[in-house]
């Protein structure tokens, strides 16, 4: 299985970003996804989970704000990031996991099985 993450980038608060995850080695819609980011200076921290019955988790810091989606012909997860704050500012890894799961059950970073490789957005004035 490799993950690879895509769409990072320099963007201005309030600011919007699409990233993807391209998955390779395992089907995008038996699996449930996840997208996590790490702050400088921070621990990683979980940011969004798609199960593979669409449902769909989110950290209250993004609430409202991020969305996450998936093209299962295309095998891609996406993180739609809209009004962008200074705090987004990390690296974004995207992540596959064997076992379904939904809400709080889906923060724990080790049920994870597989890891992207990161992509960074930095977020400035």
């Amino acid at each position: 299985v490799q993950l690879q993450a895509s769409g990072g980038g320099l963007v201005q608060v309030g600011g919007s970003l699409r990233l993807s995850c391209k998955a390779s080695g395992m089907t995008l819609s038996r699996a449930t996804m996840g997208w996590f980011r790490r702050a400088p200076g921070k621990e990683r921290e979980f940011v969004s989970a798609l199960n593979w019955r669409g449902t769909t988790t989110y950290a209250d810091s993004v609430k409202g704000r991020f969305s996450i989606s998936s093209d299962n012909v295309a095998n891609t997860l996406f993180l739609q990031m809209n009004s962008l704050e200074f705090e987004d500012t990390s690296v974004y890894y995207c992540a596959s996991r064997i076992a379904s799961c939904s809400g709080v059950g889906c923060y724990d970073q080790r049920q994870y099985n597989y890891w992207g490789q990161g992509t960074l957005v930095t977020v400035s004035s």
